[in-house]
This record gives structure tokens, C-alpha cells and sequence, in this order.
């Protein structure tokens, strides 16, 4: 008798352990199925103006990431054509022929600051202007009002990219708020309100606010890189004006 009962309490536990075990592992996949987020269920179960707030920021976004490509192609080109300028000219290069060359490629940036400068002293020159200091300033106006456009134009759009990195943040939490007040107003004609009838709606209100991070968090971070390398080109600009200058000067008198 004794070896049939042992015999039959380890077959029972083992019985015990394989259901603990399928029980376990059917748990745990149903866990698994419900932690997986279905994005696009998400999106089109959402209210009108939550799907509204969420293709705001999505065409915000891709407009951003079209800017933020763009502007590093031009950043780029003016960095490389500053120092490719800088290069020839302190190589001992005639003025005359860096100015004619100036005045056929026409691709601003320094190149553009240095004709400008050049043709207003010549042109104050040949006016019979004697006085040096006459000609030196206008020479720098000259140059002045050259940079300055070409510093405004490797600014363009960076301020859509600060606008989009500080606003969308907050386009998504007011669809977050719209989606979580829809939710909950939902839940008026519900008497028992469990985690399973609150859940759903709070995740489609939280995806506003995902896609408000994700348009924000680029643009900023593209804005705060950009703006800084348009400081490095404007400080570039800047010395390079000062030390044209002094020649200029010298050449006056």
C-alpha cells in the first residue's frame, strides 16, 4: 500500500505542477498581449479633436525634419565656403582677381561681404572722396548691411523650430485633457467603473502628449545646434570684416 500512495502523490504532484506551469505561462502571454501597445488602434479610436490635435503635430513635425535637413545642408555650404574664402584670401591672392571672382560666382556668404566692400571703397574712390576715413565707412556699411542679410538668411525658419519645440508639448497636453474629460464623461452612465473601462481611454489621450514630445524634443534640439552654428558663421563674418578693414584703411592712406 505505502509504495502505490507515494506513487500516486508524486503523479498528483506532478499533475499539480504541469497546470501551475500552463496556468503561469497562459498568464504571462496574455500579460505579454496586453502590454502591446497597437499605436494605430490608439489613434483611430480616439475623439475627433484628439485625432485632429495628433495630424497638427504630426504635420508639424515633418515639417520640422524637413527644415532641420535643410538648414544643416546650408549651414554646411556657408561653413565650408567661409573658410575655402578665407583660405585665398590671406594665400596672397591679388584683391582685384579675388574681386572679379567675387563678382561672376555671386554665392554670398563671405565672398559676398568682401565684393561689397570692395566695390563701395572703389566706387568712393573713384567718387573723389579724399578722405580715408570717408571711404573706410563706407566700405563697412557696406559690408555691414551685406552680412547682416546673409545672417538673416541662414536664420530663416530656425523660428518655426523654436515655435514647434515650445508649443507642441502643450498642443498634446490639451489633447491629453479633451481626451481624458471624453473619457471620464463616458464613465457617467457606467455604475461600476473598473481599471478595464478607464484604461482605454486614457491611453488614447496620452498618445496627444507622446506625439507632442516627439515633435518638440527635435526641434529644439535642431534649434539650440543651428542657432549656434549661425553664431560661429556670424563671428566669422564679424573678424573677417574687421581685419578687411584694416587693409582698406592702409590702403587709404
Amino acid at each position: 500500500m505505502q509504495p502505490m500512495q507515494a506513487a500516486l502523490q508524486v503523479t498528483t504532484q506532478s499533475l499539480d505542477d504541469g497546470a501551475v506551469a500552463a496556468v503561469s505561462e497562459s498568464a504571462g502571454n496574455a500579460l505579454a498581449a496586453s502590454n502591446d501597445l497597437d499605436m494605430l488602434q490608439l489613434i483611430l479610436h480616439a475623439s475627433l479633436p484628439v485625432q485632429l490635435v495628433m495630424l497638427l503635430l504630426l504635420l508639424a513635425s515633418i515639417a520640422s525634419w524637413v527644415i532641420i535637413f535643410r538648414k544643416k545642408k546650408v549651414l554646411d555650404r556657408a561653413l565650408q565656403e567661409a573658410d575655402d574664402f578665407e583660405e585665398k584670401f590671406w594665400s596672397g591672392a591679388d584683391l582685384g582677381k579675388l574681386y572679379d571672382s567675387a563678382q561672376r560666382n555671386a554665392d554670398g556668404g563671405m565672398e559676398a561681404i568682401f565684393e561689397a566692400g570692395l566695390r563701395e571703397f572703389n566706387k568712393s574712390r573713384r567718387r573723389g572722396l579724399e578722405d580715408a576715413r570717408l571711404q573706410l565707412e563706407a566700405a563697412q556699411r557696406a559690408m555691414r548691411a551685406t552680412s547682416s542679410r546673409e545672417i538673416d538668411d541662414l536664420e530663416r525658419n530656425l523660428e518655426f523650430l523654436a515655435n514647434v519645440g515650445s508649443i507642441s508639448p502643450y498642443i498634446g497636453l490639451f489633447g491629453t485633457v479633451w481626451g481624458i474629460m471624453i473619457s471620464f464623461q463616458g464613465l457617467a452612465n457606467v455604475k461600476e467603473a473598473t481599471i478595464a473601462t478607464v484604461a482605454p481611454g486614457i491611453s488614447e489621450a496620452l498618445i496627444a502628449t507622446a506625439m507632442g514630445l516627439f515633435a518638440a524634443i527635435p526641434a529644439v534640439w535642431a534649434y539650440n545646434r543651428y542657432a549656434t552654428r549661425v553664431e560661429r558663421v556670424a563671428v566669422k563674418y564679424e573678424a573677417f570684416q574687421e581685419e578687411f578693414s584694416s587693409i582698406l584703411q592702409r590702403q587709404a592712406e
